[in-house]
């Protein structure tokens, strides 16, 4: 069986914390859409984990390849990969007491050799609000570009700000762009800002979509992946989708493309 090997660094004491969560919520839950925790090493100074060898690495290393000869995620395969991200974050959801990721982003969807995605990285996650609390208050913390805004002003965490991160995943995957980068015009650096707007009107979604998509998706699943990539990045938390709802609508997405094909 093939593993790959995390080691701690040892400043401070948030990356113990994270080791520590890793172990306990991978060492306590199982899913096929989140990697396999083997096993885990604290003895003197060396924290290692040890997780399944996910043999095409992130989401993030492939839909990011630069040059004109790096081969494009299709259409099917990034669809998929969306599909299988969001069950795995529904699973988390699903429990008692919800489990918030709180770091979803392209580089923790690790891709197996069949491109099965799989979530990694669980240092920071968190219990979700039991009983009466609508929220649970944290230090805000996750990837600048992915973590949802009302999150990031006031320390607020609930299942929906992990709906806002799969918005700005999915959003990466329909554009083939980076949620955040300074190599672009000033008014394009991040992502959401440049792109949610154009998602309005249908007829400059067909122009945001990654032109090395051309020919592989009908206009209804584009449309439809779109407009399911604009509820889950809504300003009102509560007006996004639950993870349940966007596992339900890539399905329907899934359909549409199969129909088409």
């Amino acid at each position: 069986m093939s593993v790959a090997i995390k080691k701690l660094k040892l400043e401070g004491t948030q990356g113990h914390r994270e080791w520590l969560a890793e172990v306990h919520y991978l060492g306590s839950l199982y899913h096929p859409n989140l990697v396999k925790l083997v096993g885990f090493c604290n003895e003197d100074r060396n924290r290692l984990l040890v997780y399944e060898f996910m043999a095409r690495g992130s989401l993030e290393n492939h839909i990011f390849r630069k040059g004109k000869h790096a081969p494009a995620m299709s259409w099917v395969t990034r669809m998929k990969i969306a599909l299988d991200a969001a069950k795995g974050v529904a699973f988390l959801h699903g429990l008692e007491p919800q489990v918030i990721y709180r770091d979803f982003k392209s580089s923790n969807i690790l891709l197996d050799s069949n491109y099965n995605a799989k979530l990694s990285d669980f240092g920071l996650a968190k219990y979700g609000p039991v009983g009466d609390d609508t929220h649970v208050s944290t230090r805000a913390m996750g990837t600048h570009g992915y973590a949802a805004p009302e999150y990031l002003a006031t320390g607020h965490l609930t299942v929906r700000s992990d709906v806002y991160s799969f918005g700005v995943v999915l959003l990466e995957l329909l554009t083939g762009l980076k949620t955040m980068d300074h190599n672009r015009p000033p008014r394009e650096v991040k992502l959401v800002d440049w792109i949610k707007p154009m998602l309005k009107d249908r007829r400059q979604v067909m122009q945001v979509i990654d032109p090395k998509l051309a020919g592989q998706f009908s206009k209804k699943a584009g449309y439809k992946t779109a407009q399911l990539a604009l509820t889950c990045l809504d300003d009102l938390p509560k007006s996004r989708p639950t993870m349940a709802q966007v596992v339900e609508c890539l399905l329907q997405i899934s359909n549409i493309s199969e129909q088409a094909a």
